[in-house]
């Protein structure tokens, strides 16, 4: 039961990718990827003028057998994805 549970943990486990841009003649982008976002980082970036870009990565890749290979090949299949995108506080 316990290793169920620990398995269960593991694959609700979300990555957060952090993208943290600077508005200036650089145009220097610092990318963080963690579980958690660290919004007082993010807060103090966009205080200096930044921008942040926030999105989840996907934790585990899937294996798509040959029959869902098909069916992808055959249809066009859409895709949605939750983003953040934050110029100032």
């Amino acid at each position: 039961m316990l290793k169920s549970l620990i398995e269960v943990k593991k694959e609700n486990c979300r990555i957060f990718q952090v993208l943290l841009l600077n508005n200036d003649a650089s145009q220097e982008v610092e990318v963080q990827e963690a579980n958690e976002v660290d919004f007082l980082r993010v807060q103090e970036h966009l205080k200096q003028g930044g921008s942040v870009f926030i999105t989840s990565k996907n934790s585990q890749k899937l294996n798509i057998t040959e029959e869902m290979k098909r069916a992808r090949r055959n249809r066009i299949k859409m895709k949605t994805v939750t983003a953040f995108y934050f110029d100032h506080v």
